[in-house]
């Protein structure tokens, strides 16, 4: 049993050695950026590497401002500040998720709420959210109240999830019509297009990460971005322990926090950044090799939403249950493939145990059966 998967898979990548789920690729001006930093001494995030990083992200992107920092979980944290998020306000968001973004929640003492997902995007359900905000809160004072908690709902996150952009502009709008504060969490989906825009674009903040196994990475790193002048400099300021600029002086006007991104990382990431679109040619054109392949079996192949252009970051099969789902895990990495489920649902952790939640009935099915297959770049 799925050995035809494995086999296929062993030919793509032309080896029967370990198959990682996604290895970096440095193949253009990385060690010549480096050098250049051991060569000027400039590691920190003092070096030109940074702010030339946050100029290319910014036209990739089309957002207006880009604001580097330690990692995406940081980014995260200081875009539910940026939102005004404070202890026991709610923030709407997917269990369906990397813990990063609970975590970042929790970073605030604020509570998460819960709401389900779509099968096709794997990211927050507009209709789901509309149903819950519809059901259980009120608008008051230009604020939207949960009525079972008497807490302020003030912000949603919802999460491209492997790459896939969700329904975001009727999440949008949704939040738009209630006074939550949208931040995307684009940590996967550098590259993604939904009709037309860049994922990130369309709430008031968008996040993404530059973890060890993201399509372009420098082992860590994270970044914001935004079209709002005044959110882009004070993520800015609170991101560099907020300082006042001053030749001498260390002076600090508020509660900041060291999320810098070193300018080693940042001249990996420029370099990276000059392959975007070649590591994304590539990845698309892997997933059309799946899509054929899984056609003809009885599992399910993930593919991109409808107006959509998915970087398809991980790719991911839909197994008959978990059943099917453990015997697959077990049997790829058994034979050297890396291969992993799906996170388990953040209301199942036991930090988040008793977090509110609607009815969460896709987000369990997709739980016991996808399973993320390799997906590096093809060399």
């Amino acid at each position: 049993m799925f050995n035809n998967v494995i086999e296929f898979i062993q030919s793509i990548y032309k080896t029967t050695d370990y198959i990682p789920l996604h290895r970096p690729l440095f193949t253009g001006n990385e060690k010549k950026n480096l050098n250049e930093c051991v060569d000027t001494t400039f590691g920190s995030s003092v070096g030109k590497f940074v702010s030339e990083f946050e100029e290319e992200i910014s036209n990739y992107t089309g957002a207006k401002y880009a604001i580097a920092t330690s990692s995406g979980t940081s980014a995260l944290h200081i875009s539910l500040l940026l939102a005004n998020i404070e202890r026991n306000d709610e923030v709407i968001t997917q269990p369906l998720a990397f813990v990063a973004t609970c975590n970042a929640i929790s970073y605030c003492g604020a509570h998460p709420v819960f709401i389900d997902v779509d099968r096709d995007t794997m990211g927050l359900s507009p209709s789901a959210l509309k149903e819950f905000i519809e059901n259980n809160t009120s608008v008051k004072n230009q604020q939207c109240i949960n009525n079972r908690t008497g807490r302020v709902i003030r912000a949603c996150v919802p999460m491209h999830t492997f790459g896939h952009p969700c329904r975001i502009d009727e999440i949008k709008d949704i939040c738009e019509r209630h006074y939550i504060f949208l931040i995307e969490d684009a940590a996967e989906s550098l590259g993604s297009l939904y009709k037309n825009k860049h994922t990130g674009t369309f709430g008031q903040i968008g996040v993404m990460s530059f973890n060890g196994n993201k399509i372009i990475t420098a082992g860590g790193g994270g970044c914001i971005i935004t079209n709002d002048k005044d959110i882009a400099k004070k993520a800015k300021h609170l991101t560099t322990t907020a300082k006042v600029p001053h030749k001498w002086n260390f002076s600090h006007d508020m509660i900041g926090y060291n999320y810098r991104m070193p300018n080693l990382n940042a001249a990996l990431l420029v370099a990276q950044l000059e392959n975007l679109e070649n590591f994304i040619f590539s990845k698309r054109k892997l997933a059309d090799m799946y899509k054929i392949f899984f056609d003809n079996i009885d599992y399910s192949f993930v593919t991109e939403p409808r107006e959509s252009r998915s970087n398809y970051w991980l790719n991911s099969i839909i197994l008959e249950n978990k059943l099917q789902r453990n015997k697959f895990l077990n049997k790829t990495n058994s034979q050297n493939i890396m291969t992993r489920p799906i996170w388990i649902l953040m209301n199942k952790l036991p930090m988040f145990e008793y977090a509110q939640c609607g009815n969460l009935t896709n987000s369990e099915w997709l739980e016991e059966r996808i399973v993320n297959i390799p997906s590096s770049v093809l060399v």
